[in-house]
Formats: structure tokens, sequence, C-alpha cells
């Protein structure tokens, strides 16, 4: 987790782990905080520190149907879509929720806008079954001498 005595941040960076990848959520703090620190901190912590930790109000699950929805109709947020559709599968929805949620989207923000959501997901879904191919092959294996692979072991 980046560093910071900033306790909004903190709560921003425990939210934004809690929703996102840890390492893609502390790439994107970090590139903010490299380009623009005063607008990483400002947004950063009103979104994640302030509302999206209002879980009282509207559980994670909620909050992220809004969020895919609302960046869905702009759009013009696909980077920040496919982020938020992940996260939207992290904190319980489906991928057929998430493909009924950008089609309603399409009836009152208009089609092509829908449209592009729906491969902002499929981009999404593509990058995160990579990344968990990936990830598996590394931790799947140990080398054995003589440079020939074994599949590790596995906790009981």
């Amino acid at each position: 987790m980046a560093k910071t005595d900033d306790p909004r941040m903190k709560k921003a960076l425990e939210m934004l782990h809690a929703i996102e990848d840890k390492d893609a959520a502390d790439e994107v703090v970090s590139v903010l905080n490299e380009l623009a620190p005063d607008y990483a901190r400002a947004t950063v912590a009103y979104a994640f520190g302030d509302t999206y930790a209002r879980t009282k109000q509207l559980a994670l699950r909620d909050r992220e149907i809004t969020t895919i929805a609302t960046l869905a109709a702009l759009g013009t947020a696909q980077p920040q879509l496919k982020v938020h559709i992940r996260s939207g599968l992290k904190v319980g929805l489906t991928q057929q929720e998430i493909v009924e949620i950008i089609g309603h989207v399409g009836v009152y923000a208009g089609f092509p806008a829908a449209a592009n959501a729906y491969f902002a997901m499929k981009e999404a879904l593509t990058e995160s079954a990579a990344a968990r191919k990936a990830a598996a092959g590394a931790s799947g294996t140990a080398k054995m001498k003589g440079g020939k692979a074994k599949p590790a072991k596995t906790p009981a």
C-alpha cells in the first residue's frame, strides 16, 4: 500500500483494495501521485475514502452497479469502466448482471454508449482471464533440479 499519513487517503486505499486488485489500484494511485499529487489526493480521497467508504448507506455491490451504469452512460470512460467491471465481479456481480446493467443503460443513454461498454467489458474479462492465467502459471509450478517444472504443493 502507498505510504500516507492522511487518514482519508488511508481509508481510500483500503476501499480501493477491497474492490480492485491491490497492485492495479496502487499503480493508478502511484501514477496520479507522480503526475498530479493534488488531483490524486482530491479525487482518490473523496471518491474512495469518503464516498465508497459509506457502506452503511449503500453496499459496495450497489455502488459498483451505480458506477458501472454511470461510466457506461458517459460512453467515454472505457478505462475506468473496465476497472469497475472487474470490481463489480470482485464484489459479487455476475457477468450476466453486468450485461443487463449495460443493456439497460443503452435504452436511456443510447446504443453507442452501450456498445462501447460491451467492448470495454470484453476487454476487462479478457485482461482478467490473462492475469489469472499468468498468476496461475507463476505460482503453479516450481523448478526442480535439471530445469524441469513440477506442480507446486497446495496447502491441505
